[in-house]
């Protein structure tokens, strides 16, 4: 793994010696939780790779995972314009950041428990998979996976070759249509062979690197 490093002499903590952390899954984008760092927490975090974060209430270190297993591994550290707060991306191992079990600490809304908001993509990607496991014969979506890969696949083949007429023509809007078509069937082909689209991150991540 590269060494982490940040200018922590730069970075504004406050009157506790405290700097707030952000912690982001690095796949997409959703935000798991807000906790503190003081400086010595966060040279422990660039120094093991993984998160650790200073426990007001108890006055001692905590290193994120140690007693459940799951650990964040650190992919990149930011610090906002004003030196005064941490963004950090992570992979958060069994993808559980909150201490209740769920996903990301930031799951409650107006009072009841909802999925965090992510990317776009993961959005309607969850939106598929939830119309997968509670079919509703009114959805276009479950229409196309009672369908199996005969119509799901048969749809794939059409909006690709719309994508390819759009961009012969040039036409800025009907590309960026044609292409949100041909994304929305190959995420309702991913859900219906069971495959995450996170899976399709990694592997965009590995290519990328």
């Amino acid at each position: 793994m590269t060494p982490l490093t940040l200018p922590i002499d730069q970075i504004k903590f406050n009157e506790a010696n405290l700097v707030p952390a952000i912690v982001q899954d690095y796949l997409d984008g959703t935000v798991l939780m807000m906790a503190w760092m003081n400086p010595e927490s966060l040279q422990r975090t660039l120094d093991t790779g993984e998160t650790w974060f200073w426990s007001r209430s108890r006055a001692a270190f905590w290193h994120k995972g140690e007693t459940s297993g799951h650990t964040q591994k650190i992919q990149t550290i930011r610090y906002d314009c004003d030196s005064d707060a941490l963004l950090i991306t992570v992979e958060q191992i069994g993808d559980i950041a909150c201490h209740t079990g769920e996903r990301s600490c930031f799951h409650q809304l107006n009072g009841g428990k909802t999925a965090p908001p992510a990317d776009t993509l993961s959005q309607v990607f969850g939106v598929i998979c939830d119309r997968r496991d509670h079919p509703n014969p009114d959805s276009y979506t479950c229409k196309l996976l009672a369908g199996g890969d005969n119509k799901i696949l048969k749809k794939i083949g059409e909006e690709a070759a719309e994508v390819v007429m759009a961009c012969k023509d040039d036409a800025p809007d009907e590309i960026a249509g044609e292409a949100a078509d041909l994304i929305y069937h190959t995420l309702v082909a991913l859900a219906h062979h069971n495959v995450d689209i996170k899976a399709v991150y990694r592997k965009l991540q590995e290519r990328r690197r």
